[in-house]
C-alpha cells in the first residue's frame, strides 16, 4: 500500500498502513504457529486510562464489516467502527529496553497514555 498514514487522514481515506517491522514480526508469529491464514485483528473499545483502548487478537476469518490490509504477506483486519477511530494509523512493531510490542501510531489521537495502549480524541 503506497498511502502514508498522515496522507490518508488528510484525504479522508479509511486505511491503515503496516510497517516493515510489524509485517516481519507477524510473519514470524504466523510461521511459528504454522498457520499462514492468520491475521492480526485490531479493535478499539471504550476504556483504558485515556478513553479508548486498542485490542489485538489473532483470527483466521473476517466478518462482513471488516477491512483487511496487507503488507509483505502479513494481514491486519479491522472492523468498520474501529477503523473510523484509527483511519490513517500505522501499525508498527517496536523493540525497546522494557520489551517489544505492536503499537498503533494514530494521527487522530489527541493524547495517549504512557504505554500507548489507550488514547483520546
Amino acid at each position: 500500500m503506497d498511502v502514508f498514514a498522515t496522507d490518508a487522514v488528510e484525504t479522508g481515506e479509511r486505511v491503515i498502513t503496516i510497517s516493515d517491522s510489524a509485517a516481519k514480526r507477524l510473519t514470524e508469529i504466523f510461521e511459528a504457529e504454522d498457520k499462514s491464514d492468520l491475521m492480526l485483528r485490531i479493535t478499539v473499545s471504550g476504556g483504558g486510562c485515556s478513553g479508548f483502548q486498542y485490542g489485538f487478537d489473532f483470527e483466521q476469518s473476517s466478518h462482513d464489516d471488516d477491512a483487511i490490509f496487507e503488507h509483505a504477506g502479513a494481514k491486519v483486519v479491522v472492523d468498520d467502527t474501529s477503523l473510523g477511530l484509527i483511519a490513517g494509523s500505522e501499525l508498527d512493531f517496536v523493540v525497546e529496553l522494557v520489551g517489544a510490542s505492536f503499537q498503533v501510531k494514530n494521527p487522530q489521537a489527541t493524547s495517549s497514555c504512557g504505554c500507548g495502549a489507550s488514547f483520546s480524541m
